[in-house]
């Protein structure tokens, strides 16, 4: 029968449930356990797809087309599992399909409740996750304790637990323990409180994690253990590192997961950290630097490309490269002026995004990598704003744009998904999830897949305008991915340029610290290959100045 671990959060936000959670199912999966991870988040949003970027970071795409919270993404790259629609409740989503059901007659003219209906609702959303095949289901609850938007989700959980059999859930509750500069000490009275109030609404954690930035005294974990009625061996501690994904041996090394397997009347299976304490070597050991230059809408909040910064930081494993990333604003270079602050980076990423706004300086930057032979990668919107580049200054169509910028422009190279086909299956004017890509031998593409054929994940509106491919190709841009029916273009690339390549879908989903993605891997790897050829030319002219 499946387990359930509830993981909660109190004192204040961003503490880091998605990566504790994650990282809890990475351990529990060393064991030999079949582990999935769920996010229930608050809001009343159906789903995060039109919340914007700056106030909640990233949308995480999953294979099935669903727009997610970006924890998931945390889910997929610590642990096994491929998220579904399934892995991610909202309040929203909850109430639409309980309001759905009370329209349908299904509650028999009953009164509908939040108490029992909403809080059944969920606890079938969670239940449906499990399964002969999954051995531990992880449930985090978005939001902080004393939040009265989360109060159904812990009403919920709290039912769920006493329905199941005794030991076949454990309460997690990570909260905060700060460190009071002016007194010089860790304050446990946070944490008190956090407790408090999770348990004046019937939850007793039976595991507390404290995220701190000091490693906590004995004394004072005994003072938790006392204040919040838990043995001092179940307060563990959730201490900063200099990387996300050494988290999992933190916890290791305090033996969280034993202490679950315990908890949850699970066989002590033998862990194995090997490919964890790999990475942590890497990350430890003597590394080459990188300087790759996004340039974006939402540089201001970098959480709005955590899958972008993520699969950097990958292929920097795979290299062991330190990547040092630039977040640059695009709107920078809209006339022209500032191109000055490319020339310290190694490559250029221009990652996807919505509106007009910052365009016409990604375009800038965009030709600046074209005409400079410097390593370019644009993802989405980053492939659209290369194509267009491409049309004004190479193939001769001056006033090329995308029908999303200029319904009028003469040359509209791209045009909204459903000016191009019936896509009422794929939802409304969104290419959403994933869908197939047909590879040309010998590209970039291709070298980097070491494949023909490949599925990726995709979130966007316009499509390249088809009838301009062929003049588009005799000016030198390479069509060299498409869909399998030669309907849709996906990837275009350069010839005779170090490494140049766009894609409509978003490959930053698919990476994973033991599994790099294939087209971040050789990006990074053709701008390291820049920066030595640079080196090698400045270390040149210096050589040849002091001669003179």
């Amino acid at each position: 029968m499946t387990k359930f671990i509830f993981v909660t959060g109190g004192v204040l936000s961003s503490l880091g449930k998605g990566l504790a959670a994650a990282s809890c199912g990475a351990l529990l999966e060393s064991r030999g356990y079949k582990v999935a991870v769920q996010k229930l988040d608050p809001y009343i949003n159906v789903d995060p797809g039109t919340m914007s970027p700056f106030q909640h970071g990233e949308v995480f795409v999953t294979d099935d087309g669903a727009e997610t919270d970006l924890d998931l993404g945390h889910y997929e790259r610590f642990t096994n599992m491929t998220a579904t629609q399934g892995h991610n409740w909202t309040t929203g989503r909850i109430y639409q399909k309980v309001i759905n059901k009370e329209r349908r007659g299904d509650y028999l003219g009953k009164t509908v409740q939040v108490i029992p209906h909403i809080t059944d609702e969920i606890k079938n959303s969670i239940k449906k996750i499990a399964g002969d095949d999954i051995d531990i289901v992880i449930v985090e609850i978005g939001g902080t304790v004393g939040d009265i938007e989360s109060l159904p989700f812990l009403e919920a959980i709290r039912q769920l637990k006493l329905e199941l059999p005794v030991g076949d859930a454990v309460n997690l509750h990570l909260t905060y323990v700060p460190y009071l500069q002016a007194a010089r000490e860790l304050k446990s009275k946070p944490t008190q409180h956090s407790v408090k109030e999770l348990r004046s609404i019937g939850i007793q954690p039976d595991i507390i994690l404290c995220r701190c930035e000091k490693h906590l005294p004995e004394e004072l974990r005994a003072k938790i253990a006392l204040f919040c009625s838990v043995p001092v061996e179940a307060v563990k501690i959730a201490i900063d590192v200099n990387n996300i994904y050494k988290v999992p041996i933190s916890f290791a090394d305090q033996e969280v997961d034993t202490l679950v397997c315990k908890l949850l009347g699970l066989p002590h299976q033998r862990r194995k950290m090997e490919k964890w304490e790999y990475l942590s070597s890497i990350i430890d050991g003597p590394m080459s630097e990188v300087n790759i230059g996004v340039v974006g809408k939402y540089v201001d909040y970098p959480d709005s490309y955590k899958s972008i910064s993520e699969a950097l930081t990958h292929a920097g494993f795979h290299h062991k490269a330190k990547v040092k990333v630039h977040w640059i604003e695009s709107s920078r270079f809209e006339k022209g002026e500032n191109l000055e602050e490319l020339d310290v980076v190694d490559g250029i990423l221009i990652p996807g995004g919505f509106g007009i706004r910052g365009v016409r300086g990604m375009v800038e930057v965009v030709q600046t990598a074209r005409t400079r032979g410097i390593p370019f990668f644009g993802i989405c919107l980053g492939m659209q704003v290369a194509c267009i580049e491409f049309a004004r200054n190479a193939a001769g169509m001056e006033s090329a744009n995308s029908s999303e910028f200029d319904d009028e422009a003469p040359f509209n190279i791209f045009y909204k998904l459903r000016e191009l086909v019936d896509i009422d299956e794929m939802g409304g004017t969104m290419r959403l999830g994933a869908f197939d890509c047909q590879l040309e031998d010998g590209s970039f593409a291709h070298k980097a897949y070491g494949k023909s054929f490949i599925s990726e994940r995709h979130r966007h509106r316009y499509e390249f305008n088809i009838g301009f491919k062929d003049q588009m190709a005799e000016a030198g841009l390479k069509f060299t991915g498409m869909s399998p029916d030669g309907l849709f273009v996906e990837i275009v690339e350069l010839e005779n340029h170090p490494w140049f390549l766009g894609c409509q879908f978003h490959p930053e989903f698919k990476s994973k610290p033991f599994e790099c993605h294939p087209l971040f891997r050789d990006f990074v790897g053709a701008s390291l290959a820049h920066r030595q050829t640079r080196d090698k030319v400045g270390a040149e002219e210096t050589a040849r100045e002091e001669l003179v």
